[in-house]
C-alpha cells in the first residue's frame, strides 16, 4: 500500500458547540477553537475533524444544514472559518470538515422550493411519494422514532426523512443533486481543508420503494463519481460513517484501487452492549471476548486492500470510561489509559473525541428536562407511550444517550469549567472541578500525557503503523493480549480489562524493554506477571 499522510496520523474530533466559547453566549464557537489550537498541537494530533459549523436551524445540532457555504451565526463568520483553516495549517494540523449530504434541513432553499408544488424544478432534489391508501408509502422508520415519511399538506405527497422530519433526504438519483454536492465540496477543498468525514454516507444509495436504506446498489458508483469530481484531485483524507459495514463492504470503500474513500468508521464493536435484535437503548453487559474477536477481525481483514479507523468515542456515543472502563475516582485514569493503550497500539488511524484525553465521563440525569438531544427526547416519549417506566427510560438514556458526549469541555476548575462566562447551552458534568485540562496538564502522569505518548509512538515507530497484528489468548475472560511484528521487531501488548488482578504467563516472549505502561512500576518479567486493576503494558520482546 502506498503510504499516505493519514496512515500515521491521529485525528481529534471537535463538537464546536461544546469546545470553547469566546464571546460568552454559552455556545462554543470558531474563535474559541482557534484559541485552543496550541493545546491540540501539544497533544500531538495531526488532523482536526470539525462537526458541522454550517448554517442550520439546529434541529439536530447542525446536522440539519440550510446553507452548505455559510457559517452558523452562533459559531462565527466565513472570515472566522478561513482564519481557522489558516491557523490549523500553520500548525501542521489538517482540518477535516463534516460532510452531511444524505439530507438537508427543511429550511434549505432547495427544499423550500421543492415543496412549493409537484412540478417545481427542485421537486426531484428530494424523495416524494404519493400516499398509499391514504397512508405513508411504506413502513420505513426514522432513526429518531416514528415513520420516515412526512405528509406535506400543501402538495399532498409524502417526503422521506430517515432522521428528523426537518431533515428531508436528498434524491441522489438526480444528477443535478450530485453536481450541486460536487460544487459544494470543491468550494471547501479550494479553501485548503484536509478532507471530509462523511455523515451516514452509506445511506445515499437508498432505494426507498424497496425499503433499502444502507448499502444500496448504486452507492459505490456514487462514491467513485464523487472521488473523481472532488477530493480525488487533492491530497486529503476521507472517512465514511458506515453503521452497517462488514469487512467485505469496508474493502469496497477503502481499497485504494477502487478510488472511493480513505477509510470508514465501522461500528460493530460499538453495538456490543445492545441486546441483539433490539434498539441501542436495550442494554446488556459487554461481551469482552466478542469485543476482542471483533477488533482482531478488523485488524486482520484488509491485507493492504483497505484501512482501519480506530475509535472509542464520538458525538453519538457515551463516554468510553463510563461505558466499558471504570469512572470511579480510583480507577478512572487507570482504566482510561488501558482503553487508550489497547486501541492506539492497533493498526489504523485513531480518532480522539474531545475530552477523551482528560478522561471525561458520563453525566447521569434524573429528569427529562435536563436533556437536549432530539434522539433521546423522542425515545423518551415513544417508550412512555409503550408502557416503559420513567426509571427504565432514564436508565437507558444515562447509559447510551448522546448528551453524555456533548457536554462542554472542562478547561479548568473555575465556574463552568472555563468553557464560558455565560450560561452553557448544556450543563457541564458536575465533576469539572476535578476532571479538567488544567489539572491534566499539571500532572505528568495524567491521561493527557499518556495519549501524548501514544501519539508520539505512532509517529516514531513504524511497527505501530505497519506491524502485523496477532491476538493471543482469545478465550481469556479478562486479558487482551496481542503482538505487533515488523522487520524482525516484536512488541507485545498485555492489558487487564477489569478491576480484578490476574496473572499472565508466557514462555514464548522475553521482554527486553517496557515501551509504555499505565503504572510507574510495571514488571519486565513475563514469566509470571501479576496484572493489577486495568494494568496495560507495551513490551518490546525478543
Amino acid at each position: 500500500m502506498k503510504k499516505k499522510w493519514w496512515h500515521d496520523s491521529v485525528v481529534y474530533q471537535i463538537y464546536p458547540r461544546s469546545f470553547q466559547d469566546s464571546n460568552n453566549d454559552g455556545i462554543g464557537d470558531i474563535q474559541g477553537i482557534i484559541s485552543r489550537l496550541d493545546y491540540l498541537k501539544e497533544l500531538g494530533i495531526d488532523a482536526l475533524w470539525l462537526s458541522p459549523v454550517f448554517e442550520s436551524p439546529n434541529d439536530d445540532n447542525g446536522y440539519d444544514i440550510s446553507n452548505y457555504q455559510g457559517i452558523m451565526a452562533e459559531f462565527g463568520t466565513m472570515a472566522d472559518m478561513d482564519q481557522l483553516i489558516a491557523q490549523c495549517n500553520a500548525r501542521g494540523i489538517r482540518l477535516i470538515m463534516d460532510l452531511v449530504v444524505n439530507h438537508t434541513s427543511d429550511e434549505h432553499p432547495w427544499f423550500v422550493e421543492s415543496r412549493q408544488s409537484q412540478d417545481n424544478s427542485y421537486r426531484d432534489y428530494y424523495i416524494w411519494r404519493d400516499p398509499v391508501k391514504g397512508e405513508a408509502p411504506n413502513d420505513l422508520v426514522s432513526t429518531f422514532s416514528g415513520s420516515a415519511w412526512e405528509l406535506d399538506q400543501g402538495t399532498g405527497q409524502y417526503y422521506l426523512h430517515l432522521f428528523s422530519k426537518k431533515q428531508p433526504d436528498l434524491n441522489w438519483e438526480n444528477q443535478q443533486v450530485r453536481q450541486e454536492v460536487w460544487d459544494m465540496m470543491n468550494f471547501w477543498l479550494e479553501k485548503g481543508i484536509g478532507g471530509f468525514r462523511m455523515d451516514v454516507i452509506d445511506l445515499i444509495g437508498k432505494q426507498p420503494d424497496l425499503e433499502v436504506t444502507g448499502n444500496g446498489p448504486k452507492l459505490h458508483e456514487y462514491l467513485q463519481e464523487m472521488n473523481h469530481n472532488t477530493f480525488g484531485n487533492y491530497d486529503v483524507m476521507t472517512v465514511g460513517e458506515t453503521w452497517g459495514a462488514t469487512p467485505e463492504i469496508a474493502k469496497l470503500y477503502s481499497d485504494p484501487k477502487r478510488e472511493e474513500l480513505s477509510m470508514v468508521f465501522q461500528f460493530e464493536h460499538i453495538g456490543l452492549d445492545e441486546i441483539p435484535g433490539k434498539a441501542k437503548w436495550d442494554w446488556q453487559a459487554l461481551d469482552f471476548k466478542k469485543l476482542k474477536q471483533i477488533f482482531s477481525k478488523w485488524q486482520t481483514c484488509f491485507n493492504g486492500d483497505g484501512w482501519n479507523s480506530l475509535f472509542w468515542n464520538n458525538h453519538d456515543t457515551p463516554r468510553i470510561i463510563s461505558r466499558w472502563g471504570n469512572d470511579s475516582p480510583e480507577f478512572r485514569v487507570l482504566s482510561g489509559k488501558m482503553l487508550a493503550t489497547i486501541l492506539h497500539m492497533q493498526q489504523g488511524t485513531p480518532y480522539i473525541y474531545q475530552g477523551e484525553e482528560i478522561g471525561m465521563i458520563n453525566t447521569p440525569v434524573t429528569e427529562i428536562d435536563q436533556l437536549d438531544d432530539i434522539e433521546s427526547l423522542n425515545m423518551y416519549q415513544e417508550r412512555l407511550e409503550a408502557g416503559y417506566s420513567k426509571e427504565e427510560i432514564l436508565f437507558s438514556i444515562n447509559k447510551k444517550g448522546r448528551d453524555n458526549a456533548r457536554r462542554p469541555i472542562h478547561w479548568n476548575g473555575q465556574a463552568n469549567g472555563g468553557f464560558t462566562e455565560g450560561t452553557p447551552w448544556l450543563a457541564l458534568n458536575p465533576e469539572y472541578d476535578t476532571i479538567n485540562v488544567a489539572n491534566a496538564l499539571a500532572d505528568s502522569e495524567s491521561l493527557f500525557y499518556h495519549y501524548q505518548r501514544l501519539i508520539a509512538l505512532r509517529k516514531e515507530q513504524p511497527i505501530v503503523v505497519w506491524g502485523e497484528y496477532q491476538e493471543l489468548l482469545p478465550d481469556d475472560e479478562q486479558l487482551y493480549v496481542y503482538e505487533r511484528k515488523l522487520a524482525g521487531e516484536r512488541w507485545l501488548v498485555v492489558a487487564n480489562f477489569y478491576e480484578q488482578a490476574t496473572v499472565f504467563q508466557t514462555d514464548d516472549y522475553l521482554a527486553t524493554e517496557i515501551i509504555l505502561s499505565n503504572y510507574p512500576d510495571s514488571a519486565l518479567d513475563l514469566g509470571n506477571l501479576l496484572l493489577r486493576p486495568y494494568e496495560a503494558i507495551v513490551y518490546k520482546c525478543k
